[in-house]
């Protein structure tokens, strides 16, 4: 009797010529395209959709707290490349009292991003009496402003009135602009360009210090907070990066560094 002997399944050499081994080369590679697309996606949501920031002042209490994590959607307002200046406006503009991120207009400090509140749309006629701000002649309800009373006679809570007794040494040119649309102790707000003022309005540096915003510099507006952490100011600031990855470790280790109240609130 012949013994049986087991034969191994055939190789189907045309699917092995189809489907050859993936050398080194070709992991690589595979991992590049994929890496590409990834960056890709990010460039297109950071540039087009959405930004996260993160508020490094208190210019905008008690609405947007120092060490509140922000979503900023920019569908609408802006479109442009991460990290360069290549932006361009879209079809959306800011609407009054609505919180908007901007570039500022201070060249010498290079542009920095802002976070405040429009005052004041293309036409619009402005002016603070006593802290309360009028516009077109209607006194604003403005539930979310956070000033004292012993400022009310101050000349920043009564502009353009006093306007020449405001220190200007971020943008001295702005002295003239104002001038040129001020009318009848109104500031006009001109055609494309926008006044924006912090809800905290003892301790913000605004359009009031340094003048108008113009449409192309309007990035976006809140849409949620992610993140809140409460930690001094300087941990958010440019060029503080250990400090801030410190904080972060420490909210991992003492939860109770993180507003927990404060996530995914909304605007």
């Amino acid at each position: 009797m012949k013994a049986e002997v087991e034969h191994a399944p055939a190789v189907d050499k045309a699917k092995t010529k189809d489907h050859p081994r993936m050398t080194t080369q070709d992991h690589i590679w595979r991992e590049v395209v994929s890496w590409f697309w990834v960056i890709m996606a990010f460039l297109l949501i950071e540039g087009t959709l959405v930004q996260a920031r993160v508020i490094p002042s208190g210019s905008m209490e008690p609405s947007v707290l120092v060490g509140d994590h922000l979503i900023v959607s920019r569908i609408g307002y802006d479109a442009g490349i991460p990290f360069t200046n290549i932006h361009t406006p879209l079809w959306r503009d800011p609407k009054r009292q609505q919180i908007i991120v901007f570039r500022a207009p201070l060249e010498d400090q290079g542009n920095p991003d802002f976070i405040k509140r429009c005052m004041g749309v293309p036409g619009d006629h402005l002016k603070i009496v006593r802290g309360q701000v009028y516009v077109n002649e209607i006194p604003l309800n403005e539930p979310y402003v956070q000033h004292s009373y012993a400022y009310q006679d101050s000349a920043v809570e009564n502009f353009p009135a006093r306007f020449s007794e405001l220190p200007l040494s971020d943008r001295p040119e702005w002295a003239e602009e104002l001038r040129q649309h001020t009318v009848n102790g109104e500031m006009v707000v001109p055609p494309g360009e926008y006044f924006m003022m912090g809800d905290n309005r003892d301790n913000s540096n605004d359009s009031r210090y340094w003048g108008f915003v113009p449409r192309e510099d309007i990035i976006g507006t809140p849409v949620l907070i992610y993140m809140s952490i409460d930690a001094p100011e300087q941990v958010w600031g440019s060029g503080f990066a250990l400090e801030r990855f410190e904080t972060y470790g420490r909210a991992i280790l003492h939860p109770s560094e993180i507003r927990w109240r404060r996530l995914f609130h909304t605007f």
